[in-house]
């Protein structure tokens, strides 16, 4: 196991992440250190905790809201592939009627 220092709102800590997930950790520091930084500026004067505690209800709010609309989009994908595979049947008995009729013309 890696330990990383890692810096938060101008105070380091030490953490231990997996072997090779050095840079991804640093990734989702970099993430939480702005949202920490913002509620700072925003809410003034806080204790660490709930500095801390507030940005990561805020990162759970856009998780939360990034979940809905991924499962929005899902169920228009899904909505999209089943209209497709009815117009390609759809498509596919048209064509087949269409080669019927002409091979009717062909044998008269």
């Amino acid at each position: 196991m890696a330990q990383v220092t890692i810096e938060v709102n101008g105070r380091p800590y030490q953490v231990g992440c997996e072997d090779g997930q050095e840079a991804h950790l640093l990734e989702l520091v970099r993430l939480f250190d702005r949202q920490v930084r913002a509620v700072s500026q925003d809410m003034g004067q806080l204790t660490e905790t709930r500095l801390f505690l507030m940005a990561a209800l805020l990162l759970a709010d856009e998780l939360w809201d990034s979940r809905s609309r991924m499962s929005g989009v899902q169920a228009e994908l899904a909505r999209l592939q089943s209209d497709r595979a009815r117009i390609e049947s759809r498509a596919v008995a048209a064509l087949d009627g269409a080669a019927k009729k002409i091979e009717q013309l062909a044998a008269e």
